[in-house]
């Protein structure tokens, strides 16, 4: 079902990008790009919490109906209360707002719709002399760390299973099963500072893992452990393992894999809470210290910075820093067509937990999500009410179509499938190591971007063939033979001019792959397209030379084929060979048209 809604997901957002005459294209552009590297996870995380709770955090009763009705502003599906347990479950369907993903979270959100609540909740962290110490050998495994202390907060056992919750989703849904984000959470009375954070020898260093009663190597607990079986494949190739230790030299913790038994189990009746989480990129990181810090401020935690020493810079967390970002008020009413005045803004901005002075709107320290002005306006919009904004007649009448160009993919992927090729939809965005060094070529005209969140998704990409051989060595465990294919953007800077294409790049490997079949593919194509094509003998590093061609339809190149270059297959690890066809859709299609019309 996850599957099948996503690709239904990135198919309607494709279309609506590739629309040009769609006013909202951009906005959606916007997404599609988010949803395909990740920022925005399309899986509903579900919480469950106590009402009585939840009013005691809220400072007012509520019914079950406002509760649901507060759960709709907050993008999320009330989805039912059990009167005997006195448990309230909600379905999140913005997982891009983990705040949210608490009770504490959640109550702030109906403080500020209420108005019991203005603006950005305050959170005090006081200074202290924990620190942690940040080794270079964890840069090229798992190299950010960040953590707090609370204080003052007592453990019951509902509070515990709240904040085990929390910790989960964060690093399930949010951390992308850990892989991204892990947490752990420790009581602060069984730990010595100040602490290591380093990467060892898998086989150098024993602990008691949480759950079990015997010393084991690290890479045992990978093989052994129940968590070492389920998230072992991020240590996947890892020569080194990160590893967080105390001044005493105990292992609190196998990060992101499991805490130690002895350091690591919060009980019922602890008062004094470590939270850390490790992670491969800090904004990330930052913003989960920031929401799990902020949800125990809100319990009446006392929060306690920790300084995180690198070998070139020292980082106190939880870093509580509000962005800040200018907002237009003509572009308030372009977008929800209403005019507002600054002073009502505010309000609303308020209301949904901004702050606001002379045009600028102050984001909270525990919001992520918002990437332009857009995002700002759809909260104005929900705390407006868009059941308040009045209705306008239609002013043009017009017929809708779909662009020739979409038409033109489509007939092309319906024959390519008809073959037995399975479509792969992968992420717009990629990275130079893939595109140009594992396929043994030089640059060929880049857009980078400036301030990237994950070194894997640092450019847009410039053609398909690396994303194929990428996907290609993460399947070799599947039976052969592979035949994948896919279509999509790339863009390719020349100079200050970036000009956009649209590809369909096409990928076969088995033992006796070769140039033969791939032809063949390419031949079926043309024929259904009643286009006659040559093949133009080239020299491309990413081929086997001899066995690599150009296409030409009507004196111009719109297509390479040839075999895979075992250099680029090793840097792959692909063991089989690989024949590859990739086409410049843009460009058939117009040859196609063009001879569509002399027959017409």
């Amino acid at each position: 079902m996850l599957l099948t809604n996503l690709s239904r997901l990135l198919e309607w957002l494709r279309f609506i990008v590739n629309h040009k005459s769609f006013s909202g294209r951009n906005f959606c552009a916007l997404l599609y790009l988010r949803v395909l590297r990740g920022d925005i996870v399309v899986k509903m995380p579900t919480i469950t919490f106590s009402l009585k709770d939840l009013c005691s955090l809220v400072g007012k009763e509520l019914s079950i109906n406002e509760i649901e009705d507060l759960a709709s502003n907050a993008k999320g599906s009330f989805e039912g209360y059990d009167e005997y347990s006195d448990e309230v479950k909600i379905d999140f369907g913005d997982t891009n707002l983990p705040y949210l993903w608490s009770v504490e979270g959640f109550a702030r959100f109906i403080r500020g719709f209420l108005g019991l609540q203005k603006g950005i909740a305050e959170i005090k962290s006081n200074e202290s002399e924990y620190t942690i110490k940040v080794e270079k050998s964890v840069s090229n495994v798992r190299e950010f760390i960040s953590a707090f202390v609370a204080k003052n907060v007592e453990i019951d056992e509902y509070l515990l299973k709240q904040l085990i919750q929390l910790q989960e989703k964060l690093s399930e849904n949010f951390g992308r099963k850990r892989e991204k984000i892990a947490i752990g959470i420790y009581p602060l009375k069984k730990i010595k500072f100040p602490l290591t954070y380093k990467a060892v020898k898998p086989s150098t260093i024993s602990f008691v893992p949480l759950d079990f009663k015997v010393s084991m190597r690290l890479d045992k607990i990978l093989e052994t452990h129940p968590k070492g079986k389920e998230y072992r494949k991020i240590l996947q190739n890892k020569e080194l393992f990160p590893i967080l230790i105390d001044d005493k030299n105990a292992v609190l913790s196998f990060p992101p894999i499991v805490n130690s038994e002895f350091a690591g189990r919060l009980n019922i009746g602890d008062n004094e809470i470590f939270f850390e989480a490790t992670g491969i990129e800090t904004v990330s990181l930052l913003l989960v210290t920031n929401i799990f810090a902020q949800a125990l401020f809100e319990r009446g935690a006392k929060i306690y910075s920790v300084r995180i020493k690198y070998d070139s810079k020292i980082i106190t967390t939880p870093l509580i820093k509000n962005e800040i970002m200018n907002l237009d008020k003509e572009k308030v009413k372009e977008i929800l067509g209403v005019e507002l005045s600054e002073s009502k803004i505010k309000r609303l901005l308020e209301k949904v937990g901004y702050n606001y002075k002379q045009n600028n709107v102050i984001i909270p320290h525990y919001r992520g999500d918002i990437m332009h002005p857009v995002d700002i306006i759809e909260d104005i919009g929900i705390s407006y009410g868009y059941d308040n904004i009045e209705e306008v007649p239609l002013t043009s009448y017009t017929i809708g179509s779909t662009n020739r160009l979409n038409n033109f993919i489509d007939k092309l992927r319906e024959i390519i499938i008809g073959l037995g090729y399975n479509e792969i939809m992968s992420a717009v965005l990629s990275n130079k190591e893939a595109l140009y060094n594992k396929m043994n070529i030089q640059d060929i005209g880049t857009i980078e971007i400036e301030h990237f969140m994950s070194e894997t998704y640092s450019v847009v990409r410039t053609w398909l063939l690396p994303i194929l051989l990428e996907c290609l060595s993460k399947n070799k465990h599947i039976e052969q033979p592979h035949k994948i294919f896919e279509q999509g953007i790339v863009l390719v800077r020349k100079d200050e001019e970036i000009s956009e294409y649209q590809r369909i790049a096409i990928l076969t490997s088995h033992e006796k792959a070769d140039f033969t079949e791939v032809k063949q593919v390419l031949d079926y194509i043309m024929r259904l397209l009643e286009l006659k094509y040559d093949i133009e003998d080239v020299e491309h590093n990413s081929f086997i030379p001899g066995r690599c061609g150009r296409v030409i339809v009507n004196k111009k190149k719109i297509a390479y084929i040839g075999e895979i270059h075992p250099i680029v297959l090793s840097n792959f690890g692909i063991e089989t060979p690989v024949s590859a066809l990739e086409i410049n859709v843009s460009e058939l299609c117009r040859m196609e048209r063009n001879l569509s019309s002399k027959y017409t």
